[in-house]
């Protein structure tokens, strides 16, 4: 059996149920539109004092996230991660994200303090 195949079952190869169907509980969340967006762009401080720019409230799929991560590194030229609805971004870019994503029609807005 594929590698391709375990990940679709969950590791279910056999059942003795005849009237057995195999449902998937990993159901991706499909991506709302741009303009339904309600993006919030943080400041926090992690360990050792060092700033990132934290973009929450991502509604959609692990592969738009990642996509939306990618042009927001581009953007401000720096390393970062994406999980959980949130994007990171090393250092303190609050400005341009926020501009950026207005730009592209996302509801963004500056949160925290």
């Amino acid at each position: 059996m594929s590698k391709k195949q375990r990940r679709e079952t969950d590791g279910i190869m056999y059942s003795t149920n005849k009237d057995f169907v195999f449902e998937s509980e990993n159901k991706e969340e499909a991506t709302v539109g741009n303009a339904k967006q309600q993006l919030k762009v943080w400041l926090d401080r992690k360990g050792g004092g060092k700033v990132v720019t934290r973009v929450a409230d991502f509604t959609g799929n692990a592969f738009d996230l990642a996509l939306l991560k990618k042009e927001l590194q581009s953007l401000c030229g720096s390393g970062g991660a994406a999980k959980d609805g949130e994007v990171l971004l090393q250092g303190d870019h609050r400005d341009k994200v926020v501009e950026y994503l207005k730009k592209e029609g996302y509801g963004a807005k500056k949160a925290g303090g």
